[in-house]
């Protein structure tokens, strides 16, 4: 068994322990959870190590067929678009189970779903079948439905259906676009993601416009993006705050994940919707940052930011251009850090206080000083400070989009603008002014949150002071997607 088989089925192979133990045995549920998580991550921390990054193509490849009829194989690879999201996905998964040991009810169906829900985050983006990535993508629809729908807020019976209606609905145009371009397949050409690529260049140009239109609803709902972002405020604010750093790390870049590999396959078509996929990303990037401005409540203003934050990765996709698609990775990775440390602190405080609104806070510096501090870090990050991750990623979107609209990113200006006014606003009043009496005996950060919440933290900063890390482990597949592009629109 290969590398990348062997790193997908170790979530399963966790569940299977899982479903083994006892449900009283719930010290040794989190260890096995705990345990599996962590081997994962070893694994694809391996990955990087043994990556060739100056080969941009797929790497690692295994495939065999599963339906000999249809033509789908279980083939999988990585290249250096996925494998920082492999790494990220992994990463998260274990962040995410550090901050699970107040779970206290269905602690064993708790844990099997997000080993479940790793094992179809990993299947997004390892896949290089189409049928077979369908499969994952719907496989995460089922454990996010019962963590938010039984573990969630008070409102989590409406956030788990709303989160699911849209998914499965953006499922059904991604299925329907797969299948338009089946139909220009040869006989038993399969649905290899090498052989679509081939087999879209042969349709027509408004059908391929069609078919991305088609993609871009589908991965535009999980993304999200303006308009399609209506179940993601409500999801996140009632998801348990362990579920909210998956979904917002992670589950937000599969959308951005496929809808790349869906403009590589159909350039000619994303060069004729280019106007409408800019217009989008600075309405969205806009409109998410000023309903973020707005909120109260701590956990809202961060999803909302996502929806302004993802709008950037869309921008950064509508170049297509060599900068805005290492922009696009870059924005991925650095909120994927960036959210899942702020969902993690705002937890972990409101497990202390039982609120979340920002204004029943004041002066948390003298109480809790750790936590103040990875808090302020995380929000400048948020903001773009140089020296964190965020800088770099937006240095790119800059670069990238005035290289192909110019003066149109004063828009993107005045989103980054708005997103310094809600992070500043935040941390004045989280940690500025009097103490408040009720707030006077609020714990400090423990031990497992002080190590869940410095790796992220940790990362925000490395990658700030050093992103050659990252820029060189993408460099090779991103100029091999560029001259695709070129080749083709010319």
């Amino acid at each position: 068994m290969g590398i990348l088989s062997t790193l997908l089925w170790t979530p399963a192979i966790g569940i299977l322990f899982l479903v083994l133990t006892p449900k009283q045995n719930t010290n040794q549920i989190r260890f096995v959870a705990n345990l599996f998580a962590t081997i994962a991550f070893l694994i694809s921390c391996w990955l990087i190590v043994i990556y060739n990054m100056q080969d941009g193509g797929l790497q690692f490849e295994q495939q065999f067929i599963l339906n000999p009829k249809l033509g789908s194989f279980f083939a999988l690879g990585i290249d250096g678009l996925s494998l920082p999201m492999v790494v990220l996905a992994c990463l998260l998964t274990s962040i995410a189970l550090l901050a699970s040991f107040n779970i206290s009810h269905g602690i064993k169906g708790y844990y099997i779903c997000i080993l479940l829900l790793e094992l179809g985050m990993l299947g997004v983006f390892l896949s290089q079948d189409w049928s077979l990535f369908y499969i994952f993508w719907e496989v995460t629809l089922a454990p996010l439905f019962l963590l938010i729908g039984r573990w969630g807020g008070v409102q989590r019976h409406v956030a788990s259906l709303n989160f699911v209606l849209y998914t499965m609905g953006g499922s059904i145009f991604i299925l329907i676009s797969l299948f338009a371009i089946s139909q220009y397949m040869p006989p038993h050409g399969g649905t290899l993601m090498s052989s679509m690529s081939v087999a879209a260049q042969s349709m027509p140009k408004n059908e391929q416009v069609w078919v991305l239109i088609g993609f871009l609803i589908g991965f535009g709902v999980k993304m999200p993006i303006f308009p399609l972002h209506g179940w993601l405020p409500l999801a996140h604010v009632e998801a348990p705050s362990p579920i909210s750093i998956l979904l917002s790390g992670i589950l937000l870049k599969m959308g951005a994940y496929g809808l790349i590999r869906a403009v590589v396959m159909l350039p000619e078509a994303a060069q004729v919707l280019q106007p409408l996929l800019v217009f989008l990303a600075l309405l969205g990037m806009i409109y998410g940052g000023l309903l973020a401005w707005r909120q109260v409540d701590l956990k809202a203003m961060v999803a909302y930011s996502s929806v302004s934050h993802m709008g950037i990765v869309l921008l950064d996709i509508a170049t297509l251009n060599l900068t805005g698609f290492m922009g696009a990775i870059l924005q991925m990775t650095a909120h994927g850090l960036i959210a899942g440390a702020m969902f993690l602190l705002i937890g972990l405080l409101y497990e202390r206080t039982h609120t979340r609104n920002i204004l029943d806070y004041s002066s948390l510096f003298e109480v809790m000083p750790r936590f103040a501090l990875f808090m302020t870090i995380t929000l400048f990050a948020a903001m773009g400070l140089p020296g964190t991750v965020g800088f770099f990623s937006e240095l790119h979107a800059f670069i990238g989009g005035f290289q192909q609209w110019g003066f149109v990113m004063v828009f993107l200006g005045l989103s980054i603008v708005i997103s310094s006014a809600y992070a500043m606003r935040t941390i004045g009043m989280l940690f500025t002014g009097p103490v408040k009496p009720e707030m006077r005996e609020i714990e400090d950060l423990r031990t497992p949150e002080l190590l869940a919440a410095g790796i992220l933290v940790a990362n925000i900063v490395l990658f700030g002071l050093w992103p050659s890390l990252l820029i060189d482990l993408s460099t090779a597949t991103i100029y091999q997607m560029s001259d695709i592009i070129s080749q083709r629109i010319q």
